[in-house]
Order: structure tokens, then C-alpha cells, then sequence
């Protein structure tokens, strides 16, 4: 009987990391469509139709259909050999690179637009391409004006209460990485919310969720505790649905060099 009761409780708690997975990807989908509305911080969908004619004709040959065919490069993807920001994707298309392998195209400023919404678009023409600025100036902002490590950990740093972002720029799209900037209260992650417990023996106790299953509940407390609680001994148990700040006060350039700085955190 108690080995079925353990296997009864690792099921369900499987089941509940399904249901926030899968919350996760549906968030994902719907912030896709709000960073749409956001038009001062993407490019828009002329502009990406323009990239894709201009690839078709000027790209593909080399960087084959889905710019994935030169070797340490995926466009699509959007890995690349030097390019981090949108600013570098400009420049290697007007000035080159490989010392010549890829040759300059000196292309207009609206064509240089649609190349680089295009690729940033995931190769789709009726894809979001959100505007991807310099990380060492978005790495400046998120650790100093935007006060960003306050409520973030990144390889360490940071209150271990706070998400770890550590990894994010490769389970992320930019337009999600916007939207969390943009509106963090529609972006947040349910195991991420915030919590408030009181205890039949009336302690009370905030933090943020790890895990939850039908019985328990994994927490770390406002002292940067690790707790485990059965909810047979709760006498309340509250889901805060805001995250602890509001929508970010940064400019347009200010997200863009954002979002490029937590596109490079890809773990260690």
C-alpha cells in the first residue's frame, strides 16, 4: 500500500509540472500576439515581408532556405558566429565578413530593415520581429538603472527568492523576453508567483513556489530558506497574481538592449 501511495503522489506531482509546462507554452503563444500591439519595440510585418524577397534573392544561395547550410551558422535559429545585436547584423551585411567569404551588399537602410526583421522573425513573413539591441548596454541597465537584480538571479547573483534567469535567452523567444519587460504580470510563470502560507500553528511565511503537488508544497521563504509544508498544516495558502513590480519605465531602446542581454544568458 505505501509503495502505491508514493507512486500515486510522483504521478500526480508529474502530472502538475505538465499542467505549468504546458501553461508555459500557451502564456509563450498569447505574449506573442500582445508584443504585436507594441509596434514602437518590433519591426513591422511590411518590413519583414520586404526581408523576405530580399533573402530569397540575395541570401539563399549561400545561407541556403532556412540560413542554415554555412557551418556554425543558423539564421533562423538565430546563432550566429559574431552577430548579437541588430546593429552587428547590419554592419555584416553592408561591410561582410569572413574576410570576404561573405561579401558586402551595401544595401538601403529600408533593405537593411527587412533583412534583419526577416531573420529575427524566425524566417517567418507573418512572424514578430522584436528589435534586439547591445547586451553590454542591456547587461548595464539590467544590473543598474532598471534595478532588474532585484528581482532576478543570474548565475548567482541575485536573492535566491527571485526566478533564475540563468538559462532563459535559450528557452526564450525575444518577443516573450519583451512581453516579460512590457507587462510582467501576463508573463510570469505560475510556479514562479509569489506565495503567502500561514500555519495551523499561525507562522506565516512569503516566498516564491518551486513545486506543488496534492499534498505538499516546496517554498523559498523571504529568508532564503528551503521549506516543504504539508497542506494538511495550512491553514491558508494564497497565490499572489502580480509579481513584485509593475511594467517597466525603460524607453524602447532601453528594452531592445534588454532583451539582447537576456538573449545571451544561456547558462554556464
Amino acid at each position: 500500500m505505501k509503495y502505491l501511495q508514493n507512486f500515486y503522489r510522483v504521478g500526480v506531482d508529474l502530472l502538475c509540472r505538465g499542467l505549468f509546462f504546458g501553461a508555459g507554452l500557451i502564456l509563450a503563444s498569447l505574449n506573442l500576439v500582445v508584443a504585436q500591439e507594441q509596434g514602437d519595440h518590433q519591426y513591422t510585418s511590411e518590413a519583414i515581408e520586404r526581408g523576405s524577397r530580399i533573402y530569397s534573392r540575395e541570401c539563399a544561395l549561400c545561407h541556403g532556405p532556412q540560413g542554415d547550410i554555412v557551418d556554425g551558422v543558423n539564421l533562423r535559429a538565430g546563432i550566429f558566429k559574431s552577430v548579437r545585436s541588430d546593429d552587428d547584423l547590419r554592419r555584416v551585411v553592408n561591410e561582410g565578413a569572413g574576410q570576404g567569404q561573405m561579401p558586402a551588399f551595401g544595401l538601403n537602410a529600408s533593405d537593411l530593415d527587412g533583412i534583419v526583421a526577416f531573420i529575427r522573425a524566425g524566417f517567418d513573413p507573418e512572424g514578430v520581429a522584436v528589435r534586439i539591441g547591445d547586451p553590454g548596454r542591456g547587461r548595464s541597465i539590467f544590473e543598474g538603472e532598471g534595478e532588474c537584480v532585484s528581482c532576478h538571479r543570474v548565475n548567482g547573483i541575485g536573492p535566491r527568492t527571485a526566478p533564475d534567469l540563468s538559462e532563459i535567452g535559450a528557452i526564450r523567444t525575444p518577443a516573450v523576453l519583451q512581453q516579460n519587460l512590457l507587462d510582467p504580470s501576463s508573463a510570469i510563470l505560475p510556479i514562479n508567483r509569489p506565495v503567502r502560507l500561514v500555519t495551523l500553528n499561525e507562522e506565516t511565511v512569503t516566498g516564491r513556489r518551486l513545486n506543488e503537488d496534492t499534498y505538499t508544497i516546496q517554498v523559498i521563504d523571504s529568508e532564503e530558506r528551503l521549506r516543504s509544508f504539508r497542506k494538511s498544516d495550512l491553514a491558508t495558502y494564497e497565490i499572489s497574481m502580480q509579481p513584485s513590480k509593475g511594467p517597466t519605465s525603460l524607453s524602447s531602446e532601453e528594452v531592445a538592449d534588454v532583451v539582447g542581454y537576456l538573449l545571451t544568458l544561456r547558462g554556464q
